[in-house]
């Protein structure tokens, strides 16, 4: 094998891996919301508007002087910044709705599962490409026996109809935010696909869902700095899995196709009901463990070298 073609393996392989840890590490710190929202009594509304709105102007102000030199690209792809802008403005208010009524664990695990059924579809639909082959198919189907098996064990049926009706509109609104959730990442990818750079893409689409997000805090933001517990939840909130995460999982998405980063954030949902546990009091049975060994298998399977896609590319 000549040379120049080892370097570009070694390259893309190296690229893959960065793109993976990356991804991983902004699902971890997404992982961790939950929990940090179940320590303040804001309604589920004033913490995603606050939250993605103030992650969205701090994103916006890093990436200014990327977001002025792709200016140009951004009006040519303005019909894909209004429909990103809208999913990212709808996610976080039917992610933490989600929460509130189904459970941190339920809510995360249902929110974040349905994502990768959502992107496959939309690349099916709209890419030039397919990116779906039988190992991505096979971790699907393992990691949706898992997502299944998670949120089984949190609805043994002990609860009363009313309580299993509330954790129905918390699991219609998951569904909801991981369909957003998906539309935005594929949105973000197809958008540094045409040359947006990813802070530029992911800094545009987060600002124009601030204009959205924050103004309604005029009717649900009365209590946000109310006590020292709320501004703390708040500010973490928007800086760490926002701002921080985001950053991290646009720089993922350089290198990462939509449904691969959106199946490898499967990882959130195991953070979040491990802390769920540990933290807020929830409890798993030993079927919902057994979902969250079958999620990291399903992770683990996304990590592989895809060693003969990487030859195709390279000729």
């Amino acid at each position: 094998m000549p040379v120049n073609t080892i370097s570009k393996l070694r390259l893309s392989s190296s690229n893959r891996i960065r793109g993976q840890t990356a991804i991983l590490f902004a699902a971890a710190l997404w992982g961790t919301t939950g929990t940090v929202a179940s320590f303040s009594q804001l309604s589920a509304l004033a913490i995603g508007a606050f939250a993605m709105g103030i992650g969205g102007v701090l994103l916006a102000t890093m990436a200014r002087k990327k977001l002025i030199s792709d200016a140009g690209k951004l009006v040519h792809l303005k019909k894909e910044l209004i429909i990103g802008a809208l999913a990212v403005a709808t996610y976080p208010l039917a992610f933490y709705s989600s929460m509130q009524f189904a459970g941190v664990a339920i809510g995360t695990v249902v929110s974040i599962g349905s994502a990768p059924f959502a992107t496959a579809l939309l690349e099916r639909l709209f890419s030039k490409k397919s990116t779906l082959d039988n190992r991505w198919l096979l971790s699907v189907v393992i990691g949706l026996i898992g997502i299944i098996l998670l949120t089984y064990s949190e609805n043994m049926g002990s609860l009363q109809d009313d309580a299993n009706s509330i954790k129905m509109i918390g699991i219609i609104l998951g569904i909801l935010a991981g369909v957003t959730y998906a539309v935005y990442s594929w949105v973000a990818r197809s958008m540094i696909e045409k040359g947006v750079q990813s802070e530029s893409a992911m800094g545009s689409l987060f600002a124009l869902s601030a204009l959205i997000l924050l103004p309604s805090l005029l009717f649900t933001g009365e209590h946000l700095f109310s006590n020292m517990t709320n501004i703390i939840v708040v500010c973490y909130m928007a800086v760490i899995p926002m701002f921080i995460g985001y950053l991290a999982f646009g720089f993922g998405l350089r290198y990462v196709q939509a449904s691969k980063a959106t199946l490898l954030t499967l990882f959130e949902p195991v953070v979040a009901a491990v802390l769920a546990v540990l933290i807020v009091g929830e409890s798993i049975s030993l079927i919902g463990w057994f979902g969250i060994v079958l999620i990291i298998t399903c992770l683990f399977l996304q990590s592989q070298n895809k060693t003969k896609t990487v030859k195709t590319i390279n000729g």
